[in-house]
């Protein structure tokens, strides 16, 4: 019912912010201004304020954090390369500044797609497109010879970090950026936007389905545990549990640290589960039929889409059966 509540509360607000901000932009814009403005004949996306300077941009593919302020604009992913045009008019309605920085937080086509056109709408200090900041595996998977889709030079990270963090002080906050190795992929950050208190977590978490651990891009079930309590570890919740830093997850609503906790659980749970049917020898064909995942089904479960039921299970009992590295328990 929580979550119901919360679902309804979220989109009936984002709904309002969006409205007002169009109204807003289409009435107050700034005499003389050279800074790009919306076409007429690009919709908007719609925008819910998080917290502080950061902005959620809603329908781009997958969700994108936008944090505004007087020094520019930083942008946390960039949605699916055909809705490009409209991340750039939406990040216009919220500041005529020019965007300074993008940070992916993972190598998918529905986070890196518009890093290309949003890199050129915007500029560094000294000139050329935004500066593109993801972890080294990024930049290693993207540039792979034979990578389908392939993803054009322009799009690549232009500045990456390795092995752990990086960070940087932009508009009056530090922002903070964390790799969670072996994860849902192995370049995945997590970006902690300090003052504002919003943390924009990727497909590390989402509410939408069970999470994608991506074998393939080097992804596991005991990297995605620990990036889920990396969350845990930085989001402070108010009182009683509910509010309090704010999370943006990679698909799906604007969520508190409670959110994040059953998340965890529940992964934590599924996993235990079918590691004692490896542990018996269960083929994955029992372990299907065993049901690991029934109690969680309504909420995150589907037999169609990206992420099905049975393809959460096959990927966490492979990963399980024969694991591609040991992530360090966190």
């Amino acid at each position: 019912m929580r979550d119901q509540r919360k679902a309804v509360v979220t989109l009936a607000i984002a709904g309002a912010l969006a409205f007002a901000v169009r109204a807003r932009t289409q009435s107050t814009s700034a005499p003389g201004s050279t800074a790009d403005k919306p076409s007429a004949t690009v919709q908007p996306l719609d925008t819910f304020h998080v917290g502080g300077n950061v902005h959620m941009l809603i329908g781009a593919g997958a969700n994108i954090a936008v944090q505004v302020g007087d020094e520019g604009v930083l942008v946390v992913d960039t949605g699916l390369a055909q809705n490009a045009p409209r991340v750039i008019a939406t990040i216009r309605t919220l500041s005529n500044r020019p965007i300074r920085w993008i940070v992916n937080t993972h190598v998918h086509p529905d986070h890196t797609g518009g890093n290309e056109a949003v890199a050129a709408a915007g500029s560094k200090t000294i000139g050329g497109p935004a500066e593109i900041i993801a972890h080294e595996n990024v930049l290693t998977r993207m540039s792979a010879p034979g990578r389908q889709p392939p993803a054009p030079p322009a799009a690549y990270p232009t500045d990456t970090y390795v092995p752990e963090e990086k960070d940087i002080y932009f508009n009056g906050e530090a922002v903070m950026v964390y790799h969670e190795p072996m994860a849902h992929t192995d370049g995945d950050s997590i970006v902690f936007f300090r003052k504002s208190d919003v943390i924009v977590a990727g497909d590390t978490f989402v509410t939408t389905s069970y999470p994608f651990i991506d074998r393939a891009n080097g992804g596991s079930v005991q990297g995605e545990l620990n990036a889920l309590n990396r969350i845990l570890d930085l989001a402070v919740p108010a009182h009683e549990q509910e509010g309090g830093t704010l999370v943006i997850p990679g698909h799906g609503r604007v969520c508190d640290e409670a959110d994040v906790l059953e998340y965890r659980d529940m992964v934590t749970i599924v996993r235990d589960r079918i590691q004692d049917m490896v542990n018996r020898r269960l083929t994955i064909d029992q372990v299907k039929a065993a049901k690991p995942t029934l109690d969680y089904d309504r909420h995150y479960g589907s037999d169609t889409g990206f992420v099905t039921t049975a393809g959460f299970i096959e990927a966490v009992y492979n990963d399980l059966k024969n694991p591609q590295g040991k992530p360090r328990v966190r």
